[in-house]
């Protein structure tokens, strides 16, 4: 655990819980307008939210060797996050112009 400093480890954390509480006020917003479309974000928001869980894991446990996968891991949620959240903001920009 002493790969990061403690103000970095507060970022790392810290970053995590927002973006899990912004998921759920994404989906909760969805409920109230009664739009998929915004559904579709929050879920789009999950794979952002493993790469961020990944590189804390690696990080917690030193950058070990031994998962060295979890940045692969991480660099393809990175990837497929940007993609699904390119097409969830798309959707809801197709839904406001209906």
């Amino acid at each position: 655990m002493n790969a990061l400093s403690i103000p970095t480890w507060i970022i790392h954390v810290s970053s995590v819980i927002e973006w899990v509480v912004a998921i759920w006020l994404i989906w909760i917003y969805g409920e109230l307008t009664k739009s998929r479309a915004w559904w579709g974000l929050a879920l789009a928001m999950l794979p952002a939210l493993v790469s961020a869980m990944c590189a804390c894991t690696w990080h917690f446990f030193d950058n070990a060797d031994s998962l060295r996968w979890l940045v692969t891991t991480q660099a393809t949620m990175t990837l497929v996050g940007n993609v699904t959240l390119c097409l969830a903001g798309w959707w809801i920009w197709r839904q406001a112009m209906e």
